[in-house]
C-alpha cells in the first residue's frame, strides 16, 4: 500500500474548530417535595426550560462557551424539581474569518457540547426518581438569531 497525501492536512490556514475539554462548571438539582411529587399524577406536569449561551476569551484562539439550562417542573401546585446546569467547553477556533467568529461561538460550539448537557440534565432527573428528563433539540441558529434581533448584551462575544 502507498501513502496517500490528504489533501489540506497540512494546511495551517484551514478554519479549524478544537474542543479542547468540557465540564461541568455548576450543577444544582432540588428535589422539594420528595416524596409527595414521585407517586402517579393526576396530570402531565409543566415543564419549563431555559437556555442560554455565554462566551468568554482567554487568548485570541480560546475562548470557553458556557451552555447555561435552567429546568422547573410543576404538578398543579408542587414543584416537582429544579435543575440549573453550566455546562462548558474550551474551544481553539484557529483561523476562523473576523465575521464568522460571533456565530462560531454562539451557533456551532454549543451544538458540539450539548449533547453531553442533555445527558446530565437526563441523569440527575432519573437519579432524583423522575423519568429521565430528555430535552429536545435546541435550535441554537434560532436562539442566536433571536438575540441579534434583541441586541446582543455586552460582553456576550468578547473582541
Amino acid at each position: 500500500m502507498s501513502e496517500q497525501n490528504i489533501q489540506g492536512a497540512g494546511d495551517d490556514a484551514a478554519p479549524q474548530l478544537r474542543v479542547l475539554t468540557q465540564y461541568v462548571k455548576d450543577l444544582s438539582f432540588e428535589n422539594p417535595n420528595v416524596p409527595r411529587t414521585l407517586g402517579p399524577l393526576a396530570e402531565q406536569p409543566q415543564i419549563g426550560v431555559r437556555v442560554d449561551v455565554n462566551v468568554q476569551r482567554f487568548s485570541d484562539t480560546d475562548f470557553e462557551v458556557t451552555l447555561a439550562i435552567g429546568v422547573d417542573a410543576k404538578s398543579q401546585t408542587d414543584v416537582m424539581f429544579l435543575v440549573e446546569l453550566q455546562y462548558s467547553g474550551l474551544f481553539r477556533l484557529t483561523n476562523i474569518p473576523a465575521d464568522s467568529l460571533e456565530p462560531m461561538l454562539l451557533i456551532e460550539c454549543p451544538r458540539q457540547i450539548f449533547p453531553f448537557a442533555r445527558r446530565i440534565v437526563a441523569d440527575v432527573t432519573r437519579d432524583g426518581g423522575f423519568p429521565p428528563l430528555m430535552i429536545d433539540p435546541i435550535d441554537f441558529v434560532g436562539l442566536y438569531q433571536q438575540r441579534r434581533t434583541e441586541g446582543t448584551p455586552e460582553g456576550v462575544v468578547p473582541n
